[in-house]
């Protein structure tokens, strides 16, 4: 038999260092979105109107940036990497941003307060894009194997609901009880820093852990047009987006209007919302195993379609609480559907690169993420859209103009816009087929044969 050449790549990144960096990635952005409408709208004041506006402009920006975002990452070439230079770069200005972004100074009020917050969102909003493409990027490349990929993708997503855990739950608690109180902002700025710091810790450790493969980075630099030309004309490319953009919206919907779900449809203090969000993701993190072992067996296609069956039902639940038991009760289901989300969602797309990249010779997943980032980019103008047609239609502008029945109001954007949606998505995703395959660079061995050497692993 012939051996096998011997591989000068890089080793194999450890799952969990390369998982942890969800952690970091998290914190920042879901505090950003979690608190937005409590610390612009609610407390400050900002009109619904004016919000709904910037989110607007917000995504579109966001929509042109981040495909030159990605492309920039696709062509970098240093000896660090393609991706390791812009975590390390995107790491510290998203630090410091959602820390401006919760510190608007208490004199601003009217144009100046919009400009504020329009300027941070948009700001915050392009340093996250550029981390996560680069660190979404990795996940297809370090882990070529479905099954491997599974795992990395559990245990990041597991990271990822610790995160939330600290940056949703733990928030409310942090910027009403320990650093501040319900209706003052301080909190926020002493929260943000401390989130800040941790974030970046994070991410500079990871970054400097992930061992890129680096026959990915070829010779041969991507150009932009024709690469978004090609990326456009894919159909995978608008099913798989569009579809997991379903799925996107609502979450974001949940995210951003928890705790005044918990004011006004619960009629609780906010500080509740730590109880609801720590249920949903404490199930969520059980479920990860679970689902994981779901994938293993049946595919990662299979299960993504049940689970979003699940989380279209969950929402219905979660409309009809009348208090924090129920609301708890409905938020079990919940989490076990945006469990089997996480657990499977990316695993579609990390296909749709696959497929790309083998049949087109050139590994664009920085690219390919950004332009995915497309559809994510939707949710800033849907929860906007959302919020202001409360106004509309409940009379809610804003918490000193809460309308006749604002609870009302916030069970639809919490609940019934996140149903239609899920069950949207949940219908084409029994209609999507993506298949598996393998780009001929993963087939080499991640470290070098020890000994008499070591056979190739194959693709799946």
């Amino acid at each position: 038999m012939t051996q096998p050449a011997t591989v000068t790549g890089p080793g194999r990144t450890p799952a969990w260092r390369y998982a942890i960096g969800m952690f970091g990635t998290s914190i920042p952005i879901n505090m950003i979105k979690g608190s937005m409408i409590l610390y612009y709208v609610d407390i400050l004041g900002l009109d619904v109107r004016a919000y709904g506006a910037v989110m607007v402009i917000y995504a579109i920006i966001d929509a042109l940036d981040n495909p030159l975002l990605g492309h920039l990452s696709d062509r970098t070439r240093t000896r660090f990497g393609r991706r390791r230079p812009w975590l390390l770069v995107g790491a510290p200005m998203l630090s410091a941003c959602m820390i401006a972004f919760f510190s608007a100074p208490a004199s601003l009020e009217g144009v100046g307060l919009v400009l504020w917050f329009a300027v941070f969102a948009i700001l915050c909003e392009a340093f996250d894009s550029m981390l996560n493409a680069n660190y979404g990027a990795l996940l297809p490349e370090l882990y070529p194997r479905e099954r491997d990929r599974a795992v990395a993708n559990s245990l990041r997503q597991g990271f990822q609901l610790v995160a939330l855990v600290i940056s949703l739950a733990v928030t409310p608690l942090l910027t009403t009880e320990v650093f501040g109180t319900e209706r003052a902002t301080h909190g926020f700025q002493t929260t943000a820093v401390v989130y800040g710091a941790v974030a970046l810790a994070v991410i500079v450790f990871m970054a400097l852990s992930a061992r890129e493969r680096p026959r990915y980075a070829t010779r041969e630099r991507p150009r932009l047009l024709p690469s978004i030309w090609s990326i456009v004309r894919n159909p995978l490319f608008w099913t798989v987006g569009l579809t997991g953009a379903c799925y996107g919206i609502a979450m974001a919907l949940v995210l951003s209007g928890i705790q005044l779900y918990v004011r006004y449809s619960l009629g609780l203090p906010v500080v509740n919302a730590l109880y609801l969000q720590g249920v949903v993701i404490l199930v969520s993190a059980a479920g990860l195993l679970a689902w994981t072992r779901v994938v293993a067996r049946r595919g990662a296609l299979w299960t993504w379609r049940i689970a979003f069956a699940v989380l279209a039902v969950s929402f219905a639940g979660l409309f009809l609480a009348t208090d924090l038991a129920t609301g708890i009760a409905a938020g079990v289901l919940v989490g076990a559907g945006w469990s089997g989300m996480l657990a499977t969602n990316d695993l579609i797309v990390a296909r749709v690169l696959d497929v790309d990249a083998t049949r087109n010779g050139e590994h664009r997943e920085g690219l390919f993420l950004s332009a995915f980032g497309f559809f994510s980019r939707l949710n800033g103008v849907v929860t906007g859209l959302a919020l202001t047609s409360l106004g509309l239609l409940f009379g809610y502008n804003s918490g000193t103009d809460p309308g006749a029945d604002p609870g009302l109001a916030f069970r639809v954007y919490l609940c019934g816009y996140p149903f239609v949606l899920t069950a949207i998505g949940a219908i084409a995703a029994r209609l999507i087929t993506v298949p598996i395959e393998t780009p001929p660079e993963a087939t080499e061995p991640a470290e070098p044969p020890s000994g008499g050497g070591s056979a190739v692993e194959r693709p799946r």
